[in-house]
């Protein structure tokens, strides 16, 4: 890490110079925090915020052996008690920092124009990187919102140097003062260091899966239900909750990657054994979570797939009936046709024997009667045979 400007030595020449603080960090798992609790600033903080604005600068601390020592006021405070502490660690939280925040920091602990850049923007996928002695870790946060059955996600970026962690955050989730609160009530975890305020957050981050997981689980299960039940909205939340579970899919899958990562850098930086537990547990869980949610992700698919199967039967069934329906209609049209069709033939027999022209033979015939008479059932009969033997009466 770059020396800071004024002040004395820098953390990084007081470890040796081997860029490394020897402080080495342990969490244990703790209950997933309230997401609707905002970091705050704390009583006695300073921080000067304009009434109806939300500070950027939540809440910066110095620590000292795991205890808090100070809470300045300003980011120029911090600085300066950080450089009076020989053995001090600076927790800053931000929240939507300014550019010129950003840039201060950046000064101070030297922090990479990349990182410093990506922080700024945010929508960003999460990923672990080094720059020298800092890291910059980027994670998707998540939080269940039970009253619009929605998935809420968040961004939040954390640098880790050998003497401060700092967090910057673009959304509600996580609940940072959750994992203040923990880190300061253990004050031998909080001694370890930035290691082990960087293992809180992330296992802060996963424990608030666990309840995303399980409200994802209820609405597969209401889907399921909907689906057979025939209501006809269910294709349009199949969707929703389809495209959230690819939101959370690219929150948790990177994770998978980013724990091994630092797994494999055991060895190299000397990673505490203890810390080393913890990590893998970490790593575990997140592992299970990635795959629930491609669990999920492939129930979705199948629902999806027999929602369209079932549609498909409905409509075929509908159309089924318009075919019988149209089939009867077409028979009882035959019907009437064939019966209109021989009644036809007596009355055009009889209409034409009815003129009464002079010059009809036929009228003053003494079998003209009989004959017409005849005429119409040998006409009436064959229609009748013929439209029998076609199946229409």
């Amino acid at each position: 890490m770059s020396e800071r400007r004024p002040g004395p030595v820098s953390k990084n020449a007081r470890n040796g110079g081997n860029g490394r603080s020897t402080r080495r960090s342990v969490w244990r798992r703790a209950l997933p925090p309230d997401p609707d609790t905002a970091e705050l600033p704390r009583p006695g903080s300073g921080t000067a915020v304009a009434p109806g604005e939300q500070p950027s600068v939540v809440e910066a601390a110095l620590y000292r052996d795991g205890v808090r020592v100070s809470t300045p006021a300003t980011l120029a405070e911090t600085y300066r008690e950080l450089r009076d502490q020989p053995s001090g660690m600076a927790w800053i939280g931000l929240a939507r920092p300014t550019s010129d925040e950003l840039h201060s920091l950046a000064a101070e602990f030297g922090l990479h124009p990349l990182a410093v850049e990506d922080a700024m923007e945010a929508h960003q996928r999460p990923k672990l990187e080094r720059y020298g002695d800092t890291l910059f870790v980027v994670l998707r946060a998540a939080r269940y919102l039970d009253a619009p059955e929605e998935v809420d996600f968040a961004e939040l970026h954390v640098f880790v140097g050998p003497d401060f962690v700092i967090t910057v955050r673009h959304g509600a989730a996580p609940d940072l003062s959750a994992v203040r609160r923990r880190m300061e009530d253990s004050p031998d975890l909080l001694k370890l260091g930035p290691e082990a305020v960087l293992y809180a957050i992330l296992d802060a981050v996963v424990d608030g899966y666990a309840p995303v997981v399980s409200g994802v689980q209820n609405d597969i299960d209401e889907i399921e239900t909907e689906v057979f039940r025939g209501d006809p909205e269910v294709s349009r939340r199949i969707y929703e909750l389809s495209r959230e579970t690819v939101e959370f899919q690219r929150a948790t899958r990177p994770l998978v990657g980013m724990l091994h990562g630092l797994m494999a850098g055991f060895a190299k930086y000397e990673t505490d054994e203890e810390l080393q537990r913890y990590l893998r547990d970490v790593a575990d869980h997140v592992t299970h979570i990635s795959e629930r949610v491609d669990g999920f992700r492939q129930a979705l698919t199948e629902i999806l797939t027999v929602n369209a199967t079932l549609v498909t039967q409905e409509q075929n069934a509908e159309m089924r009936a318009l075919a019988e329906a149209g089939f009867e209609q077409n028979e009882e049209i035959k019907k009437i046709s064939s019966w209109a069709a021989i009644l036809f033939a007596p009355t055009l027999v009889g209409t034409i024997y009815g003129m009464n022209f002079s010059h009809m033979p036929e009228l003053h015939w003494g079998f003209g009667y009989p004959f017409a008479i005849g005429l119409m059932g040998i006409v009436c009969a064959s229609l009748y045979v013929i439209f029998k033997r076609r199946d229409w009466l």
